[in-house]
């Protein structure tokens, strides 16, 4: 099991309020002594080095570590086994905490809690089970990424000069559909006439790790006419980088600020605050005020943006910001709904 310990530099956005969605106060153990609290955290498919989904929910690990004194450990699992082991040791040895970063968690976490009733656990981008029965241990952590693809997608729209952009998904799920269903909006909110070219990597979670399909499929958009990609695809979005680069359009990245993975290509991000949930589960289970079943965070909480500042920003015009930043305030006022 690796315990490797990173520096990070954390960009804090402070808490997050949890959404209206209902929850349920587990019954756990009061916890000691925030340096006898142990975190384990079981990485998604790409691991630690993806410079987006996984190594933001490293950020608030870290940022746990070294601001509240709990210690961690972290696994990178190989596979669908690896995931549900890796959660059951880390409950097995006593962990206060065990937190999975991907839906792909959400079948083996239900069992896994169910089996651990006096382990809180904590699932970003939960699926709840069809009949909505949520162990009370369990606090699911999602996100309205079709709120942050909608910025983005107006961006793309504002910006194109082809009136043709392109969307590249990893896995083809419904998760993965409300980036591309947010982002499609975005565009034709601000450019109706404008085409946007949608495809994905494939079907299994391999898709979230495989650059050279994305750079094959980010290729075949552009050489359609698209002039801004935007890809929800972890490590497979690098291949998409590659190709924006190399035929001399704009890309945008996902979950993190993805500005120094390819400079003067990637316009902007989605940011998906993984890092801020993850640290504020951590100090909420600490302090004793875990709650299970679902918490939701959107533009009105400030879980999910889009870079629109400093020097990671400056390829996008002031009149663009503007127009978006309108955009987000007719979002957060119910004025826009987006679509899911």
């Amino acid at each position: 099991m690796d315990a490797r310990i990173l520096a990070a530099v954390i960009v804090s956005a402070g808490a997050l309020v949890t959404a209206a969605l209902p929850s349920r106060q587990a019954d756990l153990p009061v916890h000691g002594q925030a340096s006898s609290f142990r975190v384990g955290l079981v990485f998604d498919v790409g691991g630690r080095g993806d410079k987006s989904f996984n190594d933001s929910a490293w950020l608030g690990l870290d940022r746990a570590r070294r601001e509240l004194g709990v210690s961690s450990e972290i696994v990178e699992p190989s596979g669908a086994e690896d995931r549900e082991a890796a959660m059951r040791l880390f409950a097995a040895r006593g962990f206060d905490l065990v937190i999975g970063v991907g839906f792909i968690f959400s079948t083996d976490m239900n069992v896994v809690a169910r089996d651990f009733p006096s382990t809180a656990f904590a699932c970003v981008d939960y699926f709840p089970p069809a009949d909505g029965r949520i162990p009370p241990n369990v606090a699911g952590l999602v996100f309205r990424e079709e709120e942050g693809a909608f910025l983005v997608g107006a961006v793309a729209g504002l910006v194109s000069r082809t009136h043709a952009v392109g969307f590249v998904g990893g896995m083809d799920v419904p998760l993965i559909r409300k980036f591309e269903a947010g982002y499609t909006a975005g565009v034709h909110h601000v450019c109706p006439a404008c085409r946007v070219y949608a495809a994905f990597a494939g079907t299994t979670p391999d898709a979230f790790k495989d650059p050279a399909k994305g750079e094959a499929l980010a290729t075949s958009q552009i050489s359609a006419g698209a002039d801004v990609i935007f890809h929800a695809s972890g490590t497979t979005g690098l291949g998409v980088f590659e190709a924006a680069r190399d035929m001399g359009v704009f890309a945008i990245g996902v979950d993190s600020d993805q500005h120094d993975e390819m400079p003067g290509v990637v316009i902007t991000s989605m940011v998906k605050r993984v890092d801020v949930v993850v640290y504020d589960v951590i100090e909420q289970t600490l302090h004793h005020r875990f709650t299970g079943g679902m918490h939701a965070f959107g533009l009105r909480d400030n879980g999910i943006g889009y870079v629109d500042s400093g020097p990671h920003a400056e390829l996008i015009p002031a009149d663009v910001k503007a127009r978006v930043d309108a955009i987000r305030e007719d979002i957060v006022q119910g004025r826009i709904t987006v679509p899911r």
